[in-house]
């Protein structure tokens, strides 16, 4: 059975972070979260992968190139126009019907595991259903695709529904299995309200027809990866499944609890305080007297100086947190400088929920402790302090001695002017 995942779209709930890459390319533990779901179907048994690229497809390609190094085949198709989830399947129509059989379908954006996979497979081959829907039940469904279920056949879609109108508190899971009719379902389907074809018209099309369209809950844990602040969750879960690995150095008078990896080529040195689950990429140099924090995930060819504390965040590829800062429950992008003394504050000192700017928008969060967003390239001044929920824009650079407390937009430098007087000494 083939694969096929979605990854074409830009997510830009999660700008600036993905001015410079797709959001299914943000690294997670250590690894970009895409290659999470790669791995996950090649351990349930599906080799041959299909890609729907688009926003920035040359890294997911780079990175990827033919799967062989993870044990898979991977081809590509360029959505050209990002038009819905319906028309990035229907691009896969001509590779389905060579291989004529059932495809698995997945957003790039999502945890999947491959047992649920397997079991979705195995709930294909006993029933011959023409689609089946993986769903997962939340508290509040009404931001998503809703279904009315009659044992385990869907009865209805109803997209984001009002407060207490829900039929059920099932949601699409954005993980799907498809027979070959669903490409006629997808010819018929016309434009949704905002523009585009969604496969849940789609599958309304094949349940008016009679065609058996099921639902298969699972348990597993579900994110909705939007925004910033879902990554950190979803840091959190990977780490928390990993086991210590060390590859790199450790130096004598380093202090180890729980799950730690260090890859080749990186350094810890003396007085460094890790408290696993916390992962090290290659070629990094820590410390000394560093004190990483539980969930922290730090990419590669990165420094981390004297006396600096991270907690819960992601530190990407190429950064420099030097000597005297903290970063506390922060994403930081790559190629960044975090000069000496840059203070992070992750917590609201009127203990509120830390509010965030998605798409132009002042979001609460939901989280009591969250720092900032940098973007790739973000530079900071020695002594410069950033409040709750700061978005930093792409190469922008604060200078020492300011104190951050609204968002800054993309190649922009902030300078402090502090007011001084100079006397004769009496």
């Amino acid at each position: 059975m083939r694969a096929v995942i979605l990854t074409a779209g830009e997510g830009t709930r999660m700008r600036p972070l993905t001015l410079t890459r797709p959001k299914t390319m943000l690294p997670v533990g250590g690894k970009p979260l895409l290659e999470y779901n790669v791995e996950a179907l090649r351990d349930a048994g599906i080799k041959d992968i299909t890609m729907i690229v688009g926003y920035q497809r040359e890294a997911v390609m780079e990175h990827f190139k033919d799967g062989k190094t993870l044990g898979v085949n991977i081809t590509y198709i360029t959505q050209e126009e990002r038009l819905g989830t319906a028309h990035a399947i229907g691009q896969v129509e001509g590779i389905a019907k060579e291989d004529k059989d059932a495809i698995i379908v997945t957003n790039g954006d999502i945890i999947l595991q491959n047992k649920l996979i397997k079991n979705l497979m195995d709930k294909y081959h006993n029933s011959h259903a023409q689609s089946i829907l993986v769903l997962t039940e939340v508290d509040d469904p009404s931001s998503f695709g809703v279904v009315e279920l009659e044992g385990d056949h869907i009865k209805d879609i109803v997209e984001k529904p009002n407060p207490g109108e829900a039929p059920s508190n099932l949601i699409n899971a954005g993980i799907y299995l498809f027979d070959p009719t669903i490409f006629q379902a997808i010819k018929k389907t016309g434009k949704s309200e905002r523009g585009e074809y969604e496969i849940t018209d789609s599958l309304k099309i094949q349940i008016k027809e009679g065609k058996m369209v099921l639902g298969l809950v699972s348990h597993d844990k579900w994110i909705d990866v939007g925004r910033p602040w879902e990554f950190l969750e979803l840091n959190e879960h990977y780490l928390e499944v990993s086991e210590t690995q060390i590859d790199g150095e450790i130096e004598p008078g380093v202090t180890i609890h729980g799950p730690v990896i260090v890859k080749e080529g990186s350094i810890i040195r003396s007085g460094t305080y890790i408290m696993g689950p916390v992962y090290i990429g290659e070629n990094c140099d820590i410390g000394p007297n560093t004190f990483l924090r539980k969930h922290t995930s730090i990419g590669n060819d990165v420094n981390v100086g004297n006396a600096v504390e991270i907690k819960n965040s992601i530190i990407m590829d190429g950064t420099n947190v030097n000597h005297l800062s903290y970063v506390g429950d922060s994403i930081i992008g790559a190629n960044c400088n975090l000069a000496a003394g840059t203070n992070i504050a992750n917590l609201r000192f009127d203990d509120g929920g830390v509010k965030v700017t998605v798409k132009g928008v002042r979001v609460n969060s939901g989280r009591r402790k969250m720092g900032v967003i940098f973007a790739d390239g973000v530079k900071t001044g020695i002594n410069s302090s950033f409040n709750p929920g700061v978005t930093i824009g792409l190469n922008s650079s604060v200078g020492s001695g300011a104190i951050i407390y609204r968002d800054i937009e993309d190649n922009k430098i902030v300078i402090h002017h502090q007011k001084q007087e100079m006397k004769d000494k009496k």
